[in-house]
């Protein structure tokens, strides 16, 4: 039974105990028989329960998945004293899309967008005694092909029922807004949105204003403000602050100022946060109670500075990201973010876009606590539709555009009131490569919209990502480029001469414009694969493994060493599913796979963003398919001042390239640092030397001696199966996960990165497999399987509890074809 608890506000995960059908029958609400159903847990994507198909609806952009419609049903009870003593409410997170909710047999209402949250008061609707209650919800995805990437089909994030009194904060109705920041004083407004709801409950019908003016002299709004060590920093009612009224929706508003002296600023490397408490008191007796997590930082973009975080000029090493989780498809734990977003800060990352749609909020959470700022995205479709044309399509595409404009309104407004108390989030993206840029009256779209996110939020700027700046044969509109606050772009080297001049000549036509690149090419490329020529047919964008650098240390040396650059986004900073061609399922855009397995490139980033840490890494494997003595091109990764290669004990050069570069300085000839010689202009060393199996090392150096060294081995036949655990410990609630990666390593404990070899997977105790990966974008394997071979050494599993085991263990055993079993061990918590 739900909501039993004494708090005056309940809010409880409402994610078990589900049932699921995928199929063409109609369903008919309110039957609680669940014949032809089977049980699920939410959140929930059914799209890789089933093979993939090279002629699936969704195509290649959305990964060969299937889609179609899918029908949820819960049998639930809720304590009878909750639903007389005020109000209960059914909130989803997001599902994809076209969500219709029916609670016994009666329509709560449809939502479309398939990521932004979406509720109902269910008060009325439920059973006054206790008993039995149904709540059914029909997931419809079957226009396709309809996303441009992965999308995932059902109830894809969480879902939760809450009870409150009859007079309560609205739904996001707590907003700390802070106009001025600096580390002697945060000026800060509240705003907190009262609902007063008297007599609907009795006869479906309320007064707003009397309620309104009955209630407005007794009400009194209390704030508690709790600093990151935990101690109260501001305690104020409404006596000390400034209330007015609004008679819209049935709320009330509040206003509170205070001022904070010397707080603790939020910033990437010591992201503190505050906690607000608010409270609603009406004749000293306690109605609701809210808890907001914030952090106070000064935040601006300059047309000469770039971006400045409390004042100070910060470089923005971002990446861009979709939703999916990999082998968790778009139904994703926060643990499976966590363990990906601490990677990517150890590469230097200090900014993520969320593209391109508002996340789930477990996402910025984790952000807030880790020190990542955001580019919080709204829309990759406007008015005019985009094409899904990956996978040889021949299906007419479909999209958001075909509902912008009943839902753009509702959609943003939501976004912006649901995120922005978060001090991760730095600006607001309306859209992404909106095909409106280029359109006549597309720029009017971009002012409502940029109006829409000043309304909300007056502090934070707006961008949208623009790829049509100088296109041809149709370019971005200079009005619509003037609508932004900050000018995004991708791919800012795409056309003629700006593969050289890049933001240079917008910046001369343009010196008052804010730029940031939104969107650039990464390395990418498949993790252990070494092309050294072009495939046929595969792209012009994909290079071989030895000048792919040379493009993107181009761009990146600009984006470095120019200020008024306010930093980039590099696509991607994920392998995600979609945007393929078969028989790729995923693409491999991403410095991460979608394990989570480092690439090579990962550290051709960490060497330029996080130039204080000595590092070197060297590629490519020496486990080379090919003749003895053949010359291959070996490259260096490194932050060190030089570099030096050795194979077999023989040295062949130590090396350096230009960057950063540093003049004189206090008179002519006089440098703080003596000059090393250089070899390149690029952002990374190479090497021509003869394949011969056995030890190949890069030594770095710093002030002449060794600061790092990497060091790889031809690696013999597998002997035994590696496991690491990203946590050892779980809950055991029956959603918590745990995360292992599986290699396979020879004799002497080297990554045996020429193997293939399956992996099979059980779990003693109470948990399950619910995912396997290898990071292999043509692995057809079923990633809800229990098996998958290794790919270049390696695998990945993610377990979850049952909710049967507290204070228990589980095993996760690893199976081997032809190699001892390995395992680790999970404490249940």
């Amino acid at each position: 039974m739900y909501l039993t608890g004494k708090d005056v506000r309940q809010k409880e995960t409402f994610n078990l105990d589900w049932f699921f059908y995928h199929g063409e029958e109609e369903k008919v609400p309110g039957d609680a028989k669940t014949t032809g159903y089977r049980p699920v847990k939410l959140p929930h994507d059914w799209s890789l329960e089933y093979p993939f198909e090279e002629d699936a609806q969704s195509r290649g952009s959305g990964g060969y998945v299937r889609t179609g419609i899918g029908w949820y049903k819960k049998c639930f009870r809720v304590d009878p004293a909750a639903v007389e003593k005020g109000r209960v409410f059914l909130h989803f997170e997001g599902a994809y899309m076209l969500a219709q909710v029916w609670l016994n047999g009666r329509s709560l209402g449809r939502h479309v967008y398939g990521y932004t949250p979406f509720e109902w008061e269910i008060t009325q609707l439920l059973a006054a005694d206790g008993s039995e209650n149904v709540v059914d919800v029909k997931v419809d995805n079957s226009a396709q092909p309809g996303s441009r990437w992965y999308s995932g089909s059902g109830i894809t994030r969480n879902v939760w029922i809450y009870g409150t009194n009859d007079i309560h904060i609205a739904p996001y109705g707590v907003w700390i807004r802070q106009p001025e920041v600096t580390k002697e004083q945060a000026k800060i407004h509240m705003e907190t949105r009262v609902c007063v709801e008297k007599d609907s409950k009795a006869d479906g019908k309320s007064d707003p204003e009397a309620a309104l003016a009955a209630e407005k002299s007794t009400i009194v709004v209390d704030t508690s403000i709790y600093a990151p060590d935990g101690s109260l920093c501001i305690q104020a009612g409404t006596g000390q602050g400034r209330l007015t009224a609004a008679y819209g929706k049935e709320e009330l508003l509040f206003d509170q100022e205070f001022v904070l002296t010397s707080p603790v600023l939020w910033d990437t490397k010591e992201p503190a946060l505050y906690e607000a408490v608010t409270r609603i008191y009406k004749e000293g007796i306690l109605q609701d109670e809210v808890h907001t997590v914030t952090g106070f930082r000064d935040i601006r973009f300059d047309s000469a500075q770039g971006f400045l975080l409390n004042g100070i000029r910060v470089k923005l090493n971002g990446v861009c990201i979709h939703h999916d989780g990999g082998c968790a498809g778009a139904a994703v734990h926060p643990q499976i973010w966590e363990r990906r977003l601490e990677k990517l800060k150890s590469m230097g990352v200090n900014a993520v876009r969320m593209s391109h749609n508002p996340p789930d909020p477990a996402l910025l959470d984790l952000c807030d606590e880790l020190g990542l700022l955001v580019m919080d995205e709204a829309f990759d479709e406007w008015r005019i539709m985009k094409g899904k044309e990956l996978g040889s399509n021949t299906h007419e595409s479909r999209g958001y555009s075909e509902w912008f404009d009943s839902c753009h309104e509702e959609d943003i407004r939501t976004m912006l009131l649901r995120d922005r108390n978060h001090p991760s989030i730095i600006i607001w993206s309306i859209g992404n490569e909106v095909p409106d840029q280029t359109d006549p009256e597309g720029y009017l779209t971009a002012r409502k919209l940029k109006g829409i996110c000043r309304e909300l939020d007056p502090e934070r700027r707006v961008t949208q990502a623009n790829d049509q700046i100088c296109a041809e044969p149709r370019a971005a509109s200079e009005e619509f480029l003037n609508e932004l606050d900050v000018v995004g772009y991708n791919y800012v080297d795409r056309w003629r001469t700006r593969a050289e001049t890049l933001y240079d000549d917008d910046k001369r036509a343009h010196p008052g414009w804010c730029v940031i690149g939104t969107e650039n090419g990464s390395l990418g490329g498949v993790r252990g694969e070494y092309p050294l020529s072009m495939k046929e047919k595969a792209g012009w964008w994909k290079q071989p493994y030895y000048s792919a650098p040379v493009k993107v240390g181009r761009l990146l040396h600009f984006t470095m060493t120019h200020d008024y650059v306010a930093g980039d986004f590099m696509w991607t900073g994920i392998d995600y599913l979609g945007e393929s061609h078969w028989p790729a399922r995923s693409s491999a855009a991403g410095v991460l796979d979608t394990c989570g397995f480092e690439k090579d490139s990962f550290y051709f980033y960490q060497s330029i963003w996080k130039r204080s840490e000595p590092m070197a890494h060297l590629l490519p494997h020496w486990n080379q398919d090919m003749e003895e003595g053949t010359i291959i091109p070996v490259l260096g990764y490194t932050s060190c001042e030089s570099a030096e290669l050795f194979l077999n004990g023989k040295s062949y050069g130590r090396k350096a390239y230009a960057y950063p570069s540093y003049g004189m300085t206090e008179r002519y000839g006089h440098f703080d640092k003596a000059p090393v010689p250089v070899n390149t202009d690029d952002l990374f060393l190479s090497w021509d030397v003869p394949y011969i199996p056995g030890c190949i090392e890069l030594v770095g150096y710093a002030d002449g001696r060794e600061a790092a060294r990497h060091t790889v081995n031809t690696a013999g036949a597998p002997a035994a199966v590696k496991l690491k655990c990203y946590r050892r410990e779980m809950k055991g609630d029956g959603l918590d996960i745990a995360q292992i990666e599986a290699e396979l390593v020879d004799e002497r404990g080297n990554l045996c990165v020429q193997a293939d070899t399956g992996l099979t997977f059980t779990v003693q105790g109470p948990a399950s497999v619910i995912g396997v990966d290898n990071g292999n974008p043509e692995g057809m394997e079923s990633l809800k399987g229990h098996r998958i071979p290794a790919f270049h050494g390696r695998a990945f599993v993610i377990i979850q509890s049952d909710g049967s085991g507290y204070g228990k263990t589980c095993t996760l055993c690893a199976h081997a074809d032809g190699l001892p079993e390995e395992e680790v061990t999970v404490s249940i918590l």
